[in-house]
């Protein structure tokens, strides 16, 4: 399994704020996608591991904006996953334009059984998605 994920997104003109950037909320929905992506590459789509009984709720995220993304900016998110445990996972984001991160960010996941949104233990619930995940991460260099 390839250990990073690239969404190309072109920044459209709705996702502005007045000084004709993007706006801050923006990178929350453009992770939503890239994350959505890179479970894709696992075989399995979001859509199938909610009806397997497993959501993802959102405990955590964190954006740094290193350098504004205008309008039609042609822009590539990078997705990896930086951390994982049996009931959590840590998705990590650059997001790239011309070979210069502009935004980088991470938000964290608890593995939750849809009907109780209790933890659920993935390695137990499902072994092979937590070993594909498990292969996927990506160690954060200091």
């Amino acid at each position: 399994m390839e250990k990073i994920n690239r969404l190309e997104i072109t920044a459209r003109y709705a996702e502005t704020d007045m000084m004709g950037i993007i706006h801050h909320s923006v990178y929350a929905v453009w992770f939503e996608a890239a994350r959505t992506e890179f479970i894709k590459m696992t075989g399995i789509s979001y859509t199938q591991l909610e009806k397997s009984g497993i959501m993802l709720p959102l405990s955590e995220l964190c954006c740094k904006y290193i350098l504004p993304v205008h309008y039609e900016d042609r822009v590539v998110v990078e997705t990896t996953v930086s951390r994982l445990t049996f009931s959590r996972i840590e998705f990590s984001y650059n997001v790239v334009l011309d070979g210069k991160i502009m935004v980088q960010g991470k938000t964290v996941h608890g593995f939750v059984d849809s009907k109780t949104f209790r933890p659920v233990n993935l390695k137990k619930t499902m072994p092979e998605l937590f070993a594909m995940l498990s292969e996927a991460v990506v160690k954060e260099e200091n």
